[in-house]
């Protein structure tokens, strides 16, 4: 009779440290594939004020879109958890697709050098980001789906493992978990 509950308590410890260890590497995951996100989005930071200052010598008449721009990477910059820089990043990419939408008025700056250059790696950059943010997205779908699951779900909402928050661009629905 001992040995029998000696056996299931083992068979229960052990799955729990399963969960466990599952939910951690989940976790892992998702910051990995954040920290991947996070290292193109300091680089898309870095290429708009040479964008901004390229575009200004054309463009006078976009001062108020520029410094809006500015304003949207300084907050997108200091944004402190990953819900609030999906956020502003969202509200950043819009202002930016503007920006662009509004260059075709000025064939001058087109036909800049530099600023065909800063265009260049800026949609090398935005691509880049769209395959990383695909697969953030994937490790934040796979622990949403694990930690929902019965029954690690119990073990998940009991020591505090929280689910991710889903990356989308400005023509997704917005969805926020966790």
């Amino acid at each position: 009779m001992y040995i029998l509950i000696i056996t299931l308590l083992s068979a229960i410890l052990i799955w729990i440290i399963y969960v466990y260890n599952r939910l951690v590497k989940n976790r892992n995951r998702m910051q990995e594939a954040w920290s991947i996100i996070d290292v193109f989005l300091k680089k898309r930071y870095e290429l708009v004020p040479m964008l901004v200052n390229t575009v200004k010598g054309y463009a006078v008449y976009e001062q108020k879109l520029l410094e809006n721009i500015v304003g949207l990477r300084t907050e997108a910059m200091l944004a402190s958890d990953t819900k609030e820089k999906v956020m502003s990043e969202n509200r950043f990419g819009q202002t930016a697709d503007h920006l662009f939408l509004n260059i075709e008025k000025y064939p001058q700056l087109k036909a800049d050098n530099h600023f065909l250059k800063l265009q260049h790696e800026l949609s090398e950059l935005e691509n880049d980001l769209e395959k990383a943010r695909r697969y953030y997205n994937g490790t934040v779908r796979e622990n949403n789906i694990y930690q929902e699951s019965f029954p690690p779900n119990l073990i998940a909402s009991s020591l505090g493992f929280s689910k991710g928050v889903f990356f989308t661009t400005n023509g997704e629905k917005l969805a926020i978990n966790g």
